[in-house]
């Protein structure tokens, strides 16, 4: 079967959509995200290496998996390599996920709290 490319006619919207997921589906890809959403502009790829710690060979796959899905974009000046986020959009995306992951570790917490409420059973005793 031929490889289609991202954003391409021919490819369905719902491949699409879960290439945007699979791009977001590695924690050191969300910290990258999380550090060019909290920086007001480009941010030079010396910064986010800083910022993570990840050895450069890996930031740099890191980083490339995200610019070929299109969510980040990337300039050279100079030298220099410099990162943002290619949609402001994707800013409020990081936060809906935080405010997700809040709400379910919330009710985690009332279920293991109701959970130590319940009266013992047979050895717990």
């Amino acid at each position: 079967m031929p490889q289609r490319v991202p954003g391409s006619p021919e490819q369905p919207l719902y491949e699409i959509k879960a290439n945007l997921f699979k791009a977001l589906a590695h924690p050191a890809r969300i910290r990258v995200l999380e550090i060019l959403s909290a920086n007001d502009g480009a941010t030079p790829v010396g910064d986010i290496l800083a910022e993570t710690g990840l050895e450069p060979t890996l930031l740099s796959q890191h980083l490339a998996v995200l610019k070929r899905h299109r969510v980040v974009q990337a300039e050279r000046v100079g030298n220099a390599v410099y990162y943002e986020l290619a949609h402001p959009k994707i800013s409020e995306l990081l936060v809906i996920a935080r405010t997700f992951l809040a709400d379910v570790l919330g009710a985690q917490r009332d279920q293991w709290e109701a959970l130590k409420s319940l009266p013992p059973l047979g050895r717990d005793k």
